[in-house]
């Protein structure tokens, strides 16, 4: 097989592995996978801006973005969630602000500080989940203070 159609083959099946874990992930996945999603696409755009990618940088930028305002933000359901979804969503705008400056003044040092801060939240949200975990399979999940109610 040529690296070309190789490459091509693995990809695919890249791709067919993120549907298949978005299908079947809950809510609470969901969040993490967009978290890890953001946070790769923050570290490639660092290595990008470090070596000269231009391009590479703006579309890696721009695809964490997306997922932050897109998917992260757009998720968050404040009437749920209260004051704690309302201060998340104030965060996210804080951090796609730091990547536009960042992106349009090749800032490394704003993207790191972005990703630390993702990475943060990735923490909570995975702290959050074994406090969630039912001790017994007949009680029902503890709720948490956060509420994604919309994925």
């Amino acid at each position: 097989m040529n690296a070309l159609l190789k490459q091509s083959a693995i990809k695919a099946y890249e791709k067919i592995d993120v549907e298949t874990g978005v299908v079947a992930a809950n809510p609470h996945k969901l969040i993490i996978m967009l978290l890890d999603g953001a946070i790769v696409s923050i570290n490639a755009a660092k290595q990008a801006m470090m070596s000269g990618n231009i391009p590479g940088k703006g579309q890696l930028i721009s695809k964490a973005l997306g997922i932050i305002e897109g998917g992260l933000k757009a998720s968050l359901d404040e009437a749920k969630g209260g004051e704690i979804a309302g201060n998340l969503g104030a965060l996210y705008d804080y951090m796609c602000r730091q990547l536009i400056v960042a992106n349009m003044r090749n800032l490394p040092g704003k993207l790191d500080e972005v990703s630390g801060l993702l990475n943060e939240i990735r923490s909570a949200w995975l702290s959050i989940n074994q406090v969630e975990r039912s001790p017994s399979l007949d009680e029902p999940p503890v709720r948490s203070a956060v509420s994604y109610g919309k994925v």
